[in-house]
């Protein structure tokens, strides 16, 4: 069940998890029998790469603090209409605070942050993630992975099914082993989150959020919709998250890719097909990937991969280590683009 719509009204979550889950549509068809081999198997294949990711990475993940759920894409949208709650709740909570009668930024709000408008973002997600682990529900955590979508993928790419699908759960795998094994992550990113919502300016928001737009139709490098912000302290924390997001991301595909060849026999060809496709299919496709972040989100898998290599190369996997110590640690932005500059720092 997702959360009821704000008090305030901003967003009726109710309502854009069922848009959602139309909008993302049923997936692929698929029998009874191979439905129930699909989850079968990943059910399997997240259990066994918990061994593995700690074997390879050296971290051992908190047992049974994090729930598995293999999902539908229904099951995918409902569960982040409840973290874009978590989220976007604080700005109509700030929105409610403001003093005086409803002004045309109140009416722009409502009328674009709506529930359609989030559920149709959902839907269009809903259809492509893979699997995803959700740091929002309580109490630690869980891992998500969205059956119908693998299935898809795998056909699409003629991958072999038990392959590409354990290929999957290295990865997410990996990312519940970050947060679980790494106790504090998930707080720092909660507070880095909490700080960036928190300096958002709601009058600024819908004029920025449009003006950006145009450039993103057009093209314009650099530029999303996740980073319409404007002060030397927004700036600071996207850059705070965007490293985050890098290390979380990298790191997961140097597992996958690193553990891959001594259990999955074609692994190599899966990543090289999977990487073409990751560029997206298509004019629209390409479009709504750019004013949805999913480009920055490609890049945060490439340069991130590069760091994790780079600095295992430097120092070693126990000397990579040393970034799960303390969230000082942590890579900076910059520093995902040059390792050497993370290594002087952390280890001298």
């Amino acid at each position: 069940m997702t959360q009821q719509g704000t008090r305030h009204g901003m967003v009726d979550w109710e309502l854009a998890a069922r848009i959602g889950a139309r909008a993302a549509g049923p997936g692929p068809e698929v029998g009874a029998g191979e439905a129930a081999e699909a989850v079968a198997e990943l059910r399997a294949g997240a259990e066994r790469s918990t061994g593995l990711v700690a074997d390879f990475t050296g971290l051992a993940a908190a047992s049974g603090t994090a729930p598995l759920l293999v999902v539908d894409r229904a099951g995918w949208v409902q569960a982040n209409a409840d973290s874009f709650a978590r989220v976007i709740d604080p700005i109509a909570d700030r929105l409610a605070e403001r003093k005086g009668p409803p002004r045309g930024l109140t009416r722009a709000v409502g009328s674009r942050v709506t529930a359609a408008e989030v559920g149709v973002l959902l839907g269009f997600l809903g259809g492509k993630v893979l699997g995803q682990f959700d740091p929002f529900h309580e109490p630690a955590g869980r891992l998500l992975l969205v059956a119908p979508n693998v299935v898809h993928v795998e056909r699409e790419l003629g991958a072999d099914p038990s392959d590409f699908r354990l290929w999957v759960c290295l990865h997410e795998e990996t990312h519940r082993v970050q947060f679980t094994a790494v106790p504090w992550m998930r707080e720092h990113l909660f507070s880095l989150m909490d700080q960036l919502v928190g300096s958002v300016q709601p009058d600024a928001l819908v004029t920025d959020v449009l003006g950006k737009v145009s450039e993103l139709v057009r093209g314009k490098e650099g530029v999303s919709l996740l980073e319409v912000v404007g002060t030397p302290e927004q700036r600071e924390l996207v850059d705070r998250v965007t490293g985050v997001m890098s290390l979380l991301e990298g790191h997961a595909d140097v597992v996958m890719d690193g553990v891959g060849p001594e259990v999955i026999g074609s692994v190599a060809d899966i990543r090289r097909k999977f990487d073409q496709r990751r560029g997206g299919v298509g004019v629209l496709d390409r479009l709504l990937r750019r004013l949805m972040g999913l480009d920055a989100k490609m890049a945060q898998y490439r340069d991130g991969a590069k760091f994790v290599r780079a600095v295992v190369d430097r120092v070693g996997m126990e000397g990579f280590n040393a970034v799960w110590a303390e969230a000082g640690h942590l890579p900076s932005r910059a520093e995902i683009h040059d390792p050497d500059a993370w290594v002087a720092r952390v280890h001298g």
